[in-house]
């Protein structure tokens, strides 16, 4: 057990705190603080922990294989605690969330087929800042949120993709942030949560070409590998008999 190991397993204990926070009025009637204050303060120090994990490990050379394990079990364990809390508080659709969890079971698969297979699948720059583009979006949709409820009022209807400026209260805070009136505390929670959601389609993008990139990567390195084999048999057909005598 070493600082970086103890990081990575308190961000799994962070977990479930989070999920109560977010889900229950706990933080307003025990500690008198907003439950979305408290949530995104929690999210955003157990994605710290991320970060301080790796730099410290690979600074002290404390990389060890429980760090290699336990940090990627924690990071999943986070981002999806931290998504199906938003789809229960309706702050985010389900199908995005399928899709974002989805795509990391599939990779961590992968990789742990191509760890069997002797091939090693570093991590792409698609995939961080994929993880990057989920803490902000996390982050922005549960600091938007009131009481643990989304500040517009056409939610479960489908939240418009595109054309965000038919939700009335985006066109209300828009307009009262361009000096039409006064910008209020709902007026800012519209627009983080509108960004929230605009960033929502960044993560899931992201999410499907980290992981087509992952895949292709595993495809090349076998078939390079096989083609290595293939090339290294035929080399040993074909050679005389006494070198293949002498190379035994």
């Amino acid at each position: 057990m070493n600082l970086p190991n103890a990081l990575t397993l308190s961000r799994i204990f962070i977990v479930p705190f989070l999920v109560v926070v977010l889900l229950t009025p706990v933080s307003e009637n025990w500690l008198g603080v907003p439950r979305h204050i408290l949530g995104v303060t929690i999210f955003l120090a157990a994605a710290l922990t991320d970060y301080f994990d790796g730099r410290i490990a690979r600074s002290r050379d404390q990389v060890s294989r429980l760090g290699k394990l336990l940090d990627p079990i924690a990071d999943k364990l986070l981002i999806s605690a931290a998504l199906i809390s938003l789809v229960e508080n309706q702050l985010a659709p389900a199908w995005a969330v399928v899709i974002i969890i989805g795509r990391e079971f599939a990779v961590t698969g992968l990789r742990s087929i191509a760890a069997a297979d002797g091939v090693v699948i570093a991590a792409s720059r698609m995939g961080k800042f994929k993880m990057l583009a989920q803490v902000v979006t996390v982050a922005l949709l549960i600091v938007s949120s009131a009481k643990g409820s989304p500040p517009v009022s056409n939610f479960p209807r489908p939240f418009p993709a595109i054309e965000f400026w038919s939700v009335p209260e985006l066109r209300d805070a828009l307009r009262h942030l361009i000096g039409q009136g006064a910008t209020t505390t709902t007026d800012w929670q519209v627009l983080l949560y509108t960004a929230g959601r605009a960033m929502l389609w960044v993560v899931v993008l992201s999410a499907c070409l980290s992981m087509y990139g992952y895949f292709r990567a595993f495809y090349q390195a076998v078939m390079q590998r096989d083609a290595a084999e293939r090339k290294a048999a035929r080399a040993a057909a074909t050679a005389p008999a006494s070198s293949r005598a002498t190379i035994k």
